[in-house]
């Protein structure tokens, strides 16, 4: 049998839903000899050290018996415990967190990641975090930093590695902007509306102006650039932002949220413009042999593949030297935390069958 001993940061939608799905799968886990433990729980100012098998009532546990922690404290408390196989879950959001990654890594730890942030940092901290991970012997997995529960970034690596050329890869990446845009596109709604009720689903981050902006499409585009061996940074992608001037990052949420309607105007003309059979998608597009990456609003034929996309789903189209012209395509739920946890958990599974 084969311990594994999880310490989890972020315990929000998709942390919450992680635990939950380990405590689940535990007797299936056992079955094919695999036994996860979570001895540290935390969140950005607290933490639980759990000593037993986790219960369903570990969120009250949390609440009760959780201090306050300093990174460090955290980082000695590890190499004091000899943990079988310990990995390292970021199921955060948090720029600050991945910071710590090389430490994690330099006292034993593996990493599975939720946050694609450390993928999307400058390149000297990528490099960085790759050789650290290789001179330590350690594996760092973050198949959902793109695709949530797809294989996106599995199924580029493995034909990159295999040799196959890999010329462009494009599609709709943000199960929340598929949504609103599958949706407007067919409906006779409001922009506003229906970006509101994609909100009120838990689709939309919690300021929709982090989906409307683009930058979180762009990082998923930046990520698999890298996978392919391109050396991008973040600032050299095109990105066709959604948000007016007006409405930008020096409004409040709240603020925002009472000027929804002033996007109805901008998004209406947009879809007046569109000819007949045709929808609006937002895309994220990679050029790999000019190296170039884009994030912009489209008009797409109906009947092709972007354009029959329905409800949140993503779909990646990824052309190759083998395939032709008719792509290799990926598609399905884009976006969630069931699907992404459930990724997470995939990536945990994985790792294990590496490990000794």
């Amino acid at each position: 049998m084969k311990t594994i001993h999880i310490i989890i940061f972020g315990i929000g939608n998709v942390g919450s839903t992680l635990i939950t799905q380990i405590i689940e799968a535990d007797a299936r886990l056992r079955s094919s000899g695999v036994v996860i433990k979570i001895p540290i729980i935390a969140n950005s100012t607290s933490v639980f050290f759990n000593t037993d098998d986790l219960s369903t009532n570990w969120q009250t546990d949390f609440e009760q018996f959780s201090i306050p922690y300093k990174m460090d404290e955290i980082l000695a408390y590890i190499r004091t415990q000899n943990y079988e196989n310990p990995i390292v879950i970021d199921a955060t959001a948090s720029s600050q967190f991945i910071r710590h990654y090389v430490n994690f890594v330099e006292s034993g730890c593996h990493i599975v990641s939720a946050n694609k942030l450390a993928n999307t940092m400058h390149y000297e901290f990528y490099k960085n975090l790759r050789t650290t991970l290789k001179k330590h012997k350690k594996h760092f997995h973050y198949e959902t930093n793109v695709g949530a529960g797809l294989p996106i970034i599995g199924t580029i690596k493995h034909l990159y590695e295999s040799g196959e050329r890999i010329h462009r890869i494009r599609g709709v990446f943000s199960g929340s902007l598929s949504y609103v845009f599958n949706r407007f596109s067919s409906e006779d709604e409001s922009f506003s509306k229906i970006l509101a009720n994609a909100s009120r689903l838990g689709l939309t981050e919690p300021d929709a102006r982090e989906d409307l902006s683009g930058n979180d499409v762009a990082r998923k585009l930046l990520i698999l650039a890298r996978e392919l061996g391109l050396k991008t940074e973040f600032q050299s992608i095109k990105i066709e932002s959604l948000v007016p001037k007006q409405l930008n990052g020096k409004t409040t949420v709240h603020q925002f949220n009472s000027r929804i309607k002033e996007l109805d105007k901008l998004f209406l003309k947009r879809k007046l413009e569109l000819s007949e059979n045709q929808v609006l998608r937002y895309v994220g597009e990679l050029d790999v042999e000019a190296n170039v990456l884009e994030v912009k609003l489209i008009s797409e034929a109906s009947q092709s593949v972007l354009g029959q996309l329905k409800g949140a789903d993503s779909i990646f189209e990824i052309f190759t030297e083998s395939y032709g012209e008719k792509p290799l395509v990926v598609q399905g739920a884009g976006a969630g935390r069931d699907v992404t946890a459930r990724g997470v958990l995939s990536d945990i599974v994985k790792l294990s069958s590496q490990l000794n």
